[in-house]
């Protein structure tokens, strides 16, 4: 006697219902950009200076900071900075 094939059932998925992320604006303002272009360029050009020793800055990290900064102190759209733990 042949053992017949067992009837399967298609298992049912469950959809996890995930919350839809609501669509954001924008962080930076585009004038927030425009100043960490500059700053950037500056740096490149070897004229882009920092802090009251007046080192020149060599790091790609510290001229967008430089150019974040500047853009907060003109009022331009740009989130606060986070703070050190």
């Amino acid at each position: 006697m042949a053992a017949t094939p067992k009837k399967t059932t298609p298992k049912k998925t469950t959809r996890k219902k995930t919350a839809r992320k609501k669509k954001s604006t924008r962080k930076y303002s585009p004038a927030a950009g425009e100043s960490v272009r500059k700053e950037m360029e500056e740096m490149k050009a070897g004229k882009l200076r920092s802090g009251p020793s007046g080192k020149k800055v060599t790091s790609r990290k510290q001229a967008i900071a430089i150019g974040l900064s500047e853009a907060r102190r003109a009022g331009k759209k740009v989130p606060k900075r986070k703070k050190k733990s």
